[in-house]
């Protein structure tokens, strides 16, 4: 939850609703209930941070702004600059990190930026800190903190999220570098199961990420990412997020997490990748909103899809009435064209800041629920999807 205040609806969802040891196998008939819980019936361990924490949260989730995921590792940002021809240095990550960050006006639209931890302590190509750069913008600087994805013992050819070990240290040293929230990615697979032991794992390892971030004054972003691996249709996305989210929920209330100061990032509620049938924006925003209304007391939506389709879903939530501030967090739906238009080349940076700032002004837009689609570009229309994606 961004913060309680921040909605039409300030309630948290008791633990009697959620249920626990089914198979995720298993279809569920639940509808979660809203009951208000009195401040006094909670208890949490955000310490010293507890006000910050709900500050931060409430200035990235300000209306017509969102957050740029800007956290590939130094691996798969090389993926990126391939595709363009540069060779993966550091110089040419600086080069391209320095384009995104400097686009004049980008904190208009954007409130949060998730940086990898080489950026969190890299310098512009003009020798200022990344970090400052972003707070001249109005931009709340982040930090990935998991450490990968391994193999899951056990599980049905599944993974986990690795990083528990140290993260109290790491995430005291990346808040005094300048980070006030951070990310951990998980993430659930519908084609492997998914099983219950992996579902568990994902819960509990986000609880306790998020717990340990809170005690040293990072707000967490909670994210069970979806895969949209499969040829599943939107139902079973549906039913699976329901079943992870109630999962999610209870081990936060276990780990006395601080509701008001974390963000939510649910996947969008979208059939599989390889599913014949596709849905309309209408409806991927019906099955997304029913989902947020059944498990989840605000939310930041991410996709794998087009540039334009992802900001198409996102607008139709927004046309929909809802008790949340549901805006976007995207890395390649807001940076793909910027990085072809840029292409390496000194004298397309404008250009390519230009592409940057379209998409980032159509997601608020569409976070405002204002977005017509109106003059895309056929590359922004283009799929994104890569199968097994990890960064």
């Amino acid at each position: 939850m961004a913060s309680a205040s921040l909605f039409k609806s300030s309630a948290v969802l008791d633990k009697s609703d959620f249920f626990k040891g089914q198979s995720l196998r298993q279809p569920s008939a639940y509808v979660g209930r809203r009951n208000a819980v009195a401040p006094s019936a909670l208890t949490v361990r955000a310490g010293s941070y507890a006000d910050e924490l709900v500050k931060t949260a409430k200035s990235i989730a300000t209306p017509g702004r969102g957050i740029m995921a800007m956290d590939e590792s130094n691996a798969t940002c090389g993926k990126r600059l391939a595709s363009i021809g540069l060779e993966n240095t550091e110089a040419n990550r600086q080069a391209y990190r320095t384009l995104l960050v400097s686009a004049p006006g980008l904190g208009n639209y954007v409130s949060g930026a998730i940086l990898f931890e080489e950026t969190l302590y890299q310098s512009t190509v003009d020798g200022k800190k990344i970090v400052d750069i972003l707070a001249e913008q109005n931009i709340i600087p982040g930090i990935k903190t998991d450490k990968g994805l391994v193999p899951l013992a056990g599980s049905n050819d599944e993974s986990w999220c690795q990083g528990l070990d140290g993260l109290s240290s790491r995430s005291a040293a990346y808040y005094q570098q300048g980070a006030r929230f951070c990310k951990w990615r998980t993430v659930v697979s519908i084609p492997n199961g998914p099983s219950a032991l992996a579902v568990k794992e994902a819960a509990w390892g986000l609880a306790r990420y998020a717990a340990i971030s809170q005690d040293n004054g990072l707000v967490p972003i909670v994210e069970p990412e979806i895969l949209l691996d499969g040829e599943h249709g939107i139902e079973r996305t549906f039913e699976v997020a329901q079943q992870v989210w109630a999962e999610v929920f209870f081990y936060l209330a276990q780990n006395n997490v601080m509701y008001e100061g974390i963000l939510l990032k649910p996947s969008m509620v979208t059939p599989g990748a390889e599913c014949k049938e596709r849905n309309t924006p209408e409806q991927v925003a019906d099955y997304t909103l029913k989902l947020l209304n059944r498990r989840i007391p605000p939310a930041f939506l991410s996709g794998g899809q087009s540039e334009v389709e992802a900001t198409l879903n996102l607008n139709a939530m927004n046309q929909s009435p809802n008790p949340w501030h549901v805006s976007f967090s995207y890395a390649r739906a807001l940076q793909n064209t910027c990085l072809k238009t840029w292409g390496g080349r000194p004298e397309n940076v404008k250009a390519a800041q230009d592409a940057l700032l379209t998409r980032a002004k159509a997601n608020s837009l569409a976070q405002l629920g204002k977005y017509t689609g109106e003059g895309e570009s056929d590359e922004s229309k283009e799929g994104m999807y890569v199968k097994n994606y990890s960064y």
